[in-house]
């Protein structure tokens, strides 16, 4: 697995910042301009990838502004040339026909560059104030696995009839495809139990939430065990980058960060009550909140201190299995390119 190349990505501005608010030097801007900028100058500088999360609304602050997904990858394909846009998705929230033929239009426009991030939802007020059905949490996934091998078939341009638990298609085919490959690539996150089965059975690459090397290292090797189709999973890390000339420098932006974001103690308890309890990324980060910044895991992944060191400790992931590493940064433009000046180039 250490042989696969290193890939860096970012996560677009989708709801701004959650501690936007309270720090001078973050724009509390979530706009199609902004990030419109951000994904060209991140191209610029290097980096792989770009995730666009998917809300409706701001999941942690609804009285800010959310960028939607999935027109806003669409015009980032039209934008970029070389940058692979991936747009998460919420399968209840899209006919698996409408979402694959989506997924098809934004892969011819990118010339091949397009991913989709299944992700099988957490924000329970997202659909219920829409009177839109939210399952359990292994039903969602039960859901979302029926979803996924729709689409899947749909993307690759294959006669599709289904009759299921949730979906019946009829001699259904959508064209162009494979105009480029034989689809866009399947990225999925999750870590519970049915989030793991799913991936090793139907996703190119499974997203884990940023944690120590160790942690990582269990779960990869759980996943990777478990018998698969196709060419081997690739795994990709979360995480929130703070580095510096010294440790200490480094140390010591985190702990300003901590405390910027220790003021958001009533937005997280807001966010928490409209969560699925069930969540395994809530559940780890939500007693982590004190000693950790960012989300879906952040700074717990130990991308903190000198240049040298969040080198060598994306070195030792990498080694571990971790081939894209889906990065978080604060202020986002000013550290994104402080990465990509002085760490990039001790990895390239």
């Amino acid at each position: 697995m250490a042989g696969r190349p290193l890939r860096f990505g970012i996560w677009a501005a989708v709801h701004g910042s959650r501690a936007a608010h309270h720090d001078p030097d973050e724009p509390d801007d979530a706009t199609w301009e902004r990030n419109r900028a951000l994904v060209l100058e991140a191209e610029a500088l290097g980096f792989d990838s770009v995730l666009v999360a998917q809300h409706t609304m701001n999941p942690y602050d609804e009285t800010r502004d959310q960028l939607e997904a999935w027109t806003a990858s669409a015009a980032l394909a039209a934008l970029t040339t070389r940058i692979e846009i991936v747009a998460a998705i919420k399968p209840g929230l899209y006919h698996p026909v409408v979402l694959a033929k989506m997924a098809l239009q934004i892969e011819h426009v990118s010339g091949g560059r397009f991913g989709l991030n299944l992700v099988n939802a957490w924000n329970r007020a997202e659909f219920e104030r829409a009177g839109l059905p939210f399952p359990a949490h292994d039903a969602r996934y039960a859901y979302g696995r029926e979803w996924i091998g729709l689409v899947d078939r749909l993307m690759r341009g294959e006669s599709v009839s289904f009759a299921g638990a949730h979906f019946r298609v009829e001699d259904y085919r959508l064209r162009p495809a494979g105009t480029h490959r034989v689809r866009p690539r399947i990225y999925l996150g999750g870590e519970s139990e049915p989030a793991r089965a799913l991936a090793a059975d139907h996703a190119d690459l499974w997203f884990i939430n940023g944690q120590p090397l160790e942690e990582v290292e269990a779960l990869i090797a759980d996943v990777a065990r478990r018998p698969r189709p196709g060419a081997p999973l690739a795994y990709g890390l979360s995480a929130f980058v703070i580095a510096r000339e010294t440790d200490a420098q480094a140390q010591a932006e985190h702990a300003r960060l901590l405390a910027l974001a220790g003021r958001d103690a009533a937005l997280r308890a807001d966010t928490r009550a409209r969560t699925d309890a069930a969540s395994v990324m809530f559940a780890k980060t939500d007693a982590a909140a004190a000693r950790f910044v960012g989300t879906n895991g952040g700074t717990a992944a130990g991308l903190v201190g000198s240049y040298e060191t969040v080198a060598a400790r994306i070195r030792a992931f990498h080694g571990a299995g971790i081939e894209l590493f889906m990065l978080q940064f604060q202020p986002f433009e000013a550290e994104m390119a402080r990465f990509a000046e002085r760490v990039l180039p001790r990895l390239r």
